[in-house]
């Protein structure tokens, strides 16, 4: 260990970089000397552990997880906490084992360490996947132990300190990653103090020259600011001691970041800005804040609007103040915070505030308790879809909560700003959001898209078998909704992907005059070993996804010495419109029932409806093994987009009065658009939900007896001009069913 012991003296001490000797001496102060030993030690291992590494900067390894220990011994941590801070890079950038840490250290440490590890031994396919995937089973062992988290944010806040010596474009990479990801985790938790000097530290590494300019003009503002405050600050005091008021009144440092970002929202300049000045008054009881609020509003008269109680209903990081913005003196804002001493103290530290660890307990704050709520909520999320998706779900949920409304009996949901009823529904329970028909507002139905405000009581009407609209993706801003919406929705597609595999596998050995059912069970476990399936549901999902080809599939199950050759034409798929996700009609051609349609399988996709005149198949009829025949069933059950041109006179109101008469005619108008020609001429571009070819027929008549109206024509896609132009003149004299 004499190399190690070496280290105590090679490691200064300063604000970016605390030495080993700063560490122990923190960690003095409010732990046993046992405890200490066992820091030492951690130290003296790492080193070396270590030995022989040095970072860009060209100092010894070492000294950024001693570094990042002192960070976590100043928000007084626990020994086993600040141990593996020392070790967190020991196994993955040294030949030391997990279990090597667990018998030296115990099991505790060995699985923060391992919590902490990145994914760097496992091959992705980019860059981003392995951040998102690392970053996942960072949050998943978060919610094993919450000091997980402590450990990598106090990591990053020292990285961050000594960016510097990182390339320009990793610099901005991780700077970005800090501010979007990093920092408001920081915020999360209630820890404050790192969220800021996160928040800094990222911001001076993504947009050097804006900090710069920014720090210039706020050192320049803070001189006549310090005087102004002092003023203010005497005025509080006498004015509280006036009152029997025991309270420490202190400025608030107005930060860069905040600034920045308050610039941004506001569209406003800095000057409009720099005027906002910020105090903080902490006193020693909780009753007492209320009524040192009926003090400072005697001094200054508040802004309307302005007042948030975060006592009675804290934020959702267990944040607990009073605020109040006051017009200052010459009408300058004031922003007061009011809060106590224990208040103070979680304002700053968060869930490490009054950290209490034991192994096997529920134990902790409200703040850790809330925290694991959170986390909790993240197992869910990630149990489906890929990591990406649950990165960007997460920094959705990562932004601080505005929106406070009630459930019936009272109870008070967080809900980020711009949350919609259904993501009230999802917050109340999944089973809710899936069965949500409709809602009620202060007892007022309204639809479900409805932004929530502040102080609404909200109820949620289900019903049983209904199930979530995949139209709610687009609005809903939870990342529990939004999860819950795609789970379903690929539960659906998976479901509807089997049932349509299984019709074309049906189809297919129907050309040999042989069912499904008459294959023997040896066959298809042969087949399915052979193509490393696990059932027949996994194969018929691939078909149905137009990944494996089902006449191939047929063939494989033939019984040995079957005639290959000579089959008789399959029985055609009966289209009725109600396929679900697996079915889709081309949009460049709009094909409507009794249209002549050419199908294909398309991978990932299932089976695409096209026109047999669209110019877009012309390349899939050189794989006729892709092909499916298809025919319209006699009934259609769904409404189906069409699209029709109207060449008319340009006079005023004539687009009116075609949409009127389209009206007249029952159907929709989804899409319109307006084309101007040369002369005298317009062309009108309609979508239209229609039943069925027939309908449209009438639908053109009707347009075409209109004296303004020069041509009406079912547009289908060309090569002729350069997409969606030629035309189709079309009646209804034609109902018969067509096959392709």
């Amino acid at each position: 260990m004499d190399y190690a012991s070496s280290l105590l003296g090679l490691l200064p001490g300063g604000r970016r970089t605390p030495g080993l000797k700063e560490l122990l001496a923190t960690v003095g102060s409010y732990l046993p000397p046992d405890q200490v030993a066992r820091v030492r030690a951690a130290a003296e291992f790492g080193a070396s552990a270590h030995q022989g590494q040095k970072r860009l900067s060209g100092e010894p390894y070492i000294a950024h997880p001693v570094a990042t220990a002192a960070i976590l011994a100043d928000l007084r941590l626990d020994a086993d906490t600040l141990v593996a801070a020392i070790l967190h890079d020991v196994i993955e950038d040294t030949p030391t084992p997990k279990d090597q840490l667990a018998e030296r250290f115990g099991a505790d440490v060995a699985e923060l360490v391992d919590g902490v590890t990145k994914l760097d031994a496992i091959q992705f396919k980019n860059r981003e996947e392995a951040q998102a995937e690392s970053f996942r089973k960072m949050l998943l062992a978060m919610v094993r132990d919450l000091r997980v988290i402590l450990v990598k944010l106090a990591d990053r806040t020292h990285n961050m300190r000594t960016i510097q010596a990182m390339p320009p474009h990793r610099r901005r990479a991780i700077a970005r990653e800090t501010l979007d990801i990093y920092a408001p985790i920081a915020e999360r938790l209630g820890l404050y103090n790192l969220k800021l000097e996160l928040e800094e530290l990222g911001f001076r590494a993504l947009y050097p020259r804006r900090y710069r300019v920014l720090e210039y003009a706020l050192r320049k503002a803070r001189g006549n600011q310090k005087e102004f405050l002092q003023k203010i600050e005497q005025q509080f005091e006498l004015a509280l001691k006036k009152h029997g008021i025991a309270a420490q009144v202190e400025t608030r440092e107005k930060h860069i970041y905040s600034i920045y970002r308050k610039m941004l929202r506001k569209r406003a300049s800095l000057a409009e800005i720099v005027d906002v000045y910020g105090l903080r008054i902490v006193v020693d009881e909780f009753d007492t804040c209320y009524r040192a609020v009926g003090v400072v509003h005697s001094v200054f008269k508040p802004m309307p609007g302005r007042f948030k109680d975060y006592i009675a209903i804290p934020r959702v990081n267990g944040y607990q103040s009073l605020h109040t913005t006051l017009f200052g003196p010459n009408a300058v804002p004031l922003e007061v915070q009011i809060r106590t001493e224990d208040m103070h103290r979680v304002a700053e530290s968060g869930i490490a505030a009054h950290w209490k660890y034991k192994s096997g307990e529920d134990a902790g704050t409200m703040q850790q308790a809330r925290a694991r709520e959170w986390l909790s909520e993240l197992v869910e999320l990630q149990e489906d879809g890929s990591s990406e998706e649950f990165l960007e779900s997460v920094k959705v949920d990562l932004y601080p909560d505005k929106v406070y409304v009630f459930t019936p009996k009272g109870k008070i949901l967080r809900l980020p700003s711009g949350a919609t009823l259904v993501d009230f529904a999802y917050a109340v329970h999944t089973d809710v959001g899936n069965r949500c028909v409709a809602a009620k507002v202060d007892r007022r139905l309204t639809p479900l898209r409805t932004v929530l405000r502040n102080g609404q009581t909200i109820e949620i009407i289900t019903a049983k078998g209904a199930v979530p609209n995949p139209a709610w993706v687009a609005f809903v801003v939870t990342a529990k909704a939004r999860s819950a919406i795609r789970h379903y929705l690929k539960s659906l597609r998976r479901t509807e992907a089997i049932a349509l595999g299984q019709r074309l596998l049906a189809q297919a050995l129907g050309e040999f005059n042989l069912a499904l059912e008459a294959v023997p069970p040896q066959t298809h476990a042969a087949m399915l070993g052979e193509f490393g399936m696990k059932d027949m549901d996994e194969l018929c999902e691939r078909i149905g996804l137009g990944e494996r080809l089902a006449p191939l599939v047929a063939r494989r199950l033939l019984p040995v010495g079957a005639p290959q050759d000579g089959a008789q034409l399959p029985a055609p798929l009966a289209i009725a419109g109600t396929e679900g996700l697996l079915v889709t009609y081309a949009r460049c051609c709009f094909p409507l029932p009794n249209d002549p349609v050419f199908a294909f399988l398309s991978a990932g996709r299932g089976v695409i409806i096209h026109r047999d005149r669209c110019v877009n198949v012309e390349d899939y009829r050189k794989h006729p093994e892709k092909w499916l025949p298809v025919s319209w069933q006699p009934a259609p059950e769904r409404l189906f987009s069409s699209e029709i041109r109207v060449d008319v006179l340009n006079r005023t109101g004539v687009l009116a009065q075609v949409a009127a008469a389209i009206a007249s005619a029952d159907t929709n108008i989804h899409h319109v658009s307006i084309e101007e020609q040369e002369g005298d001429a317009t062309t009108l571009t309609f979508e239209l939900k229609v039943r069925d070819r027939k309908q449209l027929a009438h639908v053109m008549r009707v347009i075409r007896r209109m004296p303004d109206v020069a041509r009406v024509s079912r547009t289908i896609a060309s090569h002729a001009r350069g997409g969606r132009a030629d035309s189709e003149d079309l009646d209804d004299s034609d109902s018969n069913s067509h096959t392709a």
